[in-house]
């Protein structure tokens, strides 16, 4: 079969190739069996022995024409097949030429294409000789076409970028590469593509021009570079000038603050508390520019440590009360109990948000008070912190152009109240950056309520503690004879405590109530007069088992009336409001019942130390010396490093060491940062204890901080020093190690 097959094969390429000489044979041998067949016939016929039978021969004539019929009907059929086989041939031929017209236009645009863009393209075999180049590879290399076919021409590289690869192992890389038309950035990619079947892959390297886009890249990346050292020349600039402000600064309110100590004529007095008051304000102009110069170069970092929520909050209300006190106006703080002991957070930032809030609540506040409320938020984890103020309040058009830089509500209110503007807009860029958000609602001559929500995880350690146990007051009836914002937040944590609370403003009023029940306890402000409160005090005798006295930190030391059990002073702590009513309700003068103790900060130690205080500067030596001399301590002044490093080695030596170094950073011939590291080194090597070491500085940047506790400082004091934390600075020193003081004997 398969032989058959291929002698048919090879017969149908001879006629294919040989159309003529097949055309003869087939005549030939056609008319070979025609002729012979009839001769033969007719040959047969005429022999006298053929036996001739006329009607047979008609049969036969008729059975060959028969057959012969056949073979043309066969023949026709087939031509009719052959003929529609070849229309079909003839339509798939027509369809074959449109399709390869098609092709080869396909093909004309591509390589329109390739030579009209403003891509390279160049097609290299193995051996790197060039197969194709479009024409822009040719304009930029600036020779012909047939001059570069065949060639292994390439750009000179003059600087190559980083290169990658694609996971279809496509390469891509950046080259700087010089041209007639001067230096280009090329982006390259290049990869491996076959032409046709069989043939060897080519290295097609597509490259674009990026130039225009590389040099603006560079001219970005130049400018950022440029702006941060801006950013940071500035900030340098800003804690240089901080620190050169402060020194003074430091002078003028220590100086300020001993002056105010000494006797001094009413008319003195003054002068000296507005020196003093301008120095600290020039202070708090100074951090706000400081904190505004962090933000700007991204240098406000987040320090997450647990804190407590009700401390925070109360310590701000106290160290704001004497300044609403002082413009006859309460302020008060309200923690909602739901909120955990101890949170996680920043609680150095959220002091300065809060205290910037209710310091202007109380600067924008003539009557009334001011209110801190802290309560969940509305996501978990979130705290809410309200300063609510009833003050001038902010018109709607200003609400928003208060939290930019340098703006305030309208420049009436510049004039009257002054301020740099930067104190919002420092608060909500830290709020922003705690992940938290600041509104404001306010409505002018009504107040204004500042809203931060900020979210404060619960410690872990102290997520099922309470702040202090709350007293049951249950079927309790307490009557508070008081008015305004703390009177309020007083009753509302009385309510929560289970009391029935009955609020009055007018002693009239309270004096009608007060026999109507018994009481539980009586809450009188003294702020209704103190004549009336202690009026009340008597009438309530006979029907409270504890009456209480609201006292300001002014009035504390005031003789009060014995017909109180106890006083509280204002702004209230909710601790201390507890405890109270949580006594054994006995009557008991103010003496005999004193607030409950809070924790102080710890009184000067009972033997002086002996202090190395390193400070160039003479007004604040002579200002260090008389805080130290003050406080009980032996002070020696060095003006400099390298006086710092041998009074403390003599010392050491002597076998009397210095108990505490006050070490300023900034020192002319060896600063403070370099005398550290020698003295830690010389203890080192010796073996000896180290002696603290405090760094006086005026320098706020965190960098500076580090590199006081690298050198081997054990903390630092900023100046302008407070003379509240240089105290506990001292205290905290003697409480934590013994002193070593020696004895008058000298043994």
């Amino acid at each position: 079969m398969g032989r058959t097959f291929r002698i048919k094969v090879r017969m149908r390429r001879f006629r294919r190739q040989h159309p003529r000489l097949a055309f003869a044979i087939r005549s030939f041998l056609i008319f070979s069996a025609t002729f012979g067949g009839a001769y033969g016939f007719v040959s047969g016929s005429r022999s006298e022995n053929a036996g001739y039978d006329p009607h047979a021969f008609a049969i036969g004539a008729s059975f060959l024409f028969a057959l012969a019929c056949l073979g043309l009907a066969t023949l026709s059929i087939r031509l009719r097949f052959v003929n529609k086989r070849l229309r079909t041939l003839a339509a798939h031929n027509e369809a074959l030429i449109d399709r390869n017209w098609e092709l080869k236009e396909a093909e004309e645009r591509a390589r329109s294409l390739f030579e009209q863009q403003g891509d390279l393209i160049v097609l290299r075999d193995t051996s790197g000789r060039i197969t194709f180049a479009n024409e822009a590879y040719c304009a930029l290399a600036g020779q012909a076409r047939s001059a570069l076919v065949g060639t292994r021409f390439d750009f000179d590289v003059l600087e190559q970028g980083d290169s990658a690869r694609e996971s279809n192992g496509t390469r891509i890389h950046d080259q700087k590469i010089a041209t007639p038309l001067g230096a280009r950035w090329i982006a390259w990619r290049e990869g491996y593509v076959r032409a046709d079947a069989g043939q060897p892959a080519e290295l097609q390297s597509v490259g674009r021009d990026v130039t225009d886009r590389t040099e603006s890249e560079r001219a970005l990346s130049d400018a950022r570079d440029q702006a941060d050292a801006a950013n940071r020349a500035k900030s340098r600039f800003l804690a240089m000038a901080s620190h050169e402000i402060r020194t003074p600064l430091n002078g003028i309110i220590g100086m300020g603050g001993l002056l105010l100590d000494t006797n001094l004529t009413p008319e003195q007095a003054t002068y000296a508390r507005a020196v003093k008051t301008s120095g600290e304000a020039l202070m708090a102009l100074i951090e706000e520019l400081l904190d505004y110069s962090k933000i700007e170069a991204g240098k406000l970092d987040l320090d997450q440590r647990p804190f407590g929520l009700s401390s925070l909050v109360e310590e701000i209300t106290e160290l704001l009360a004497p300044r609403a006190q002082a413009k006859s106006l309460e302020i008060a703080a309200y923690v909602d109990e739901r909120l955990p002991l101890e949170v996680v957070g920043d609680a150095a930032r959220l002091r300065q948000v809060l205290l910037n809030l209710a310091g202007n609540a109380i600067k924008f506040t003539a009557s009334g008070g001011v209110a801190l409320i802290v309560e969940p938020g509305i996501w978990p984890n979130e705290i809410s912190f309200l300063v609510r103020d009833t003050g001038i309040g902010i018109a709607a058009e200003a609400q928003q152009r208060i939290f930019r830089e340098f703006e305030q509500a309208d420049e009436r209110v510049a004039r009257t109240y002054g301020g740099t503007g930067l104190g919002l807009s420092i608060s909500e860029r830290i709020v922003k950056r705690m992940g938290g958000r600041i509104t404001l609602e306010s409505e002018p001559g009504k107040g204004s309520t500042f809203e931060v929500a900020v979210p404060l995880p619960s410690s872990q350690a102290n997520a099922a503690q309470t702040a202090f146990p709350s007293p049951d007051l249950s079927g309790k009836s307490i009557l508070l004879v008081a008015a305004g914002i703390e009177a309020s937040l007083i009753a509302r944590r009385l309510e929560r405590w289970g009391g029935q609370t009955c609020m009055v403003a007018d002693a009239a009023v309270a004096d009608a109530l007060l026999p109507e029940r018994s009481w539980h306890a009586v809450l009188i402000d003294r702020e209704i007069g103190p004549a009336v409160a202690d009026r009340l005090g008597e009438a309530a005798r006979a029907h409270a088992l504890q009456r209480l006295v609201l006292l300001t930190p002014s009035s504390r030391h005031e003789k009060l009336s014995p017909a109180f059990t106890g006083f509280l002073v204002k702004p209230l702590r909710a601790a201390s409001l507890a405890a109270r009513l949580a006594l054994t309700p006995e009557v008991a003068s103010p003496d005999l019942a004193p607030e409950p103790p809070a924790a102080s900060a710890g009184a000067a130690p009972a033997k002086g130390l002996a202090i190395l205080v390193a400070e160039d500067n003479e007004i604040n030596a002579l200002l260090m010396r008389s805080l130290l001399t003050k406080l009980g301590h032996r002070v020696v002044i060095a003006i400099n490093g390298e006086t710092t490093l041998e009074s403390w080695l003599a010392a050491s030596s002597a076998g009397t060491p210095y108990d505490l170094v006050l070490m300023d950073i900034q020192m002319p011939q060896l600063d403070g940062i370099e005398a550290t590291k020698r003295i830690r080194a010389q203890e080192a090597a010796t073996g000896g204890h180290q002696t603290p070491i405090l760094a006086l500085t005026a320098n706020t940047l965190v960098e500076d901080r580090y590199a006081c506790f690298e050198a081997g400082m054990n903390g630092f004091l900023i100046k302008p020093l407070d003379r509240e934390k240089l105290e506990e600075a001292l205290a905290g020193l003697a409480a934590s190690r013994p002193v070593a003081v020696p004895s008058p004997t000298g043994t």
